[in-house]
């Protein structure tokens, strides 16, 4: 029968293993690297919950068929990248905060993907530069982040609800 203790000094972890008539065995675990495990567990936890088609629906929608099949792999990166950001918020609407509250604690995210969909979109898409059309697209990217955001944030907020975190 092992026995495993957990000491916390400030940023380790220290676990010992006692084992009857054995000396101690020491792991040192870094406190920010199991933190990045729960948070990738937790992500592809996440992930399962998407579809490649409803993606691909999503961005038909927002940016219609006139755009190619690379601007396409980039936009749904995008997604993916706004709907794990929403979803990583999602805790403090469990615990009481409102929607637009948790979105607020995220801003710059939020606006730095909507800021490189908005480039990569100019950059590797087929169309005219015009002032109005790149208002246009600028409030379809901040659209299109804007949904998948709010999709991670109202999944997460039910896997906390029913406790699969």
């Amino acid at each position: 029968m092992v026995e495993v203790k957990t000491i916390l000094i400030p940023g380790v972890i220290l676990e010992m293993g006692i084992v009857p008539g054995v000396r101690y065995m020491q792991l040192i675990v870094n406190l920010q690297e199991r933190q990045r495990q729960k948070q990738i567990k937790y992500e592809r936890k996440m992930l399962r919950e998407l579809s490649l088609e409803n993606m691909k629906g999503r961005f038909q929608q927002y940016f219609g068929e006139d755009h190619i099949e690379i601007v396409e792999d980039g936009c749904i990166d995008v997604a993916i990248e706004a709907y794990l950001l929403g979803a990583n918020y999602s805790k403090f609407g469990y615990y009481g905060e409102s929607q637009d509250d948790a979105r607020v604690r995220c801003f710059q995210e939020e606006k730095q993907l909507i800021d490189t969909l908005f480039n990569f979109i100019l950059y590797w898409g087929n169309a005219e530069t015009s002032d109005s059309y790149e208002e246009g697209l600028y409030h379809c990217c901040e659209g299109y982040v804007d949904i998948w955001w709010k999709d991670g944030f109202t999944t997460g907020e039910k896997r906390y609800k029913m406790r699969l975190h």
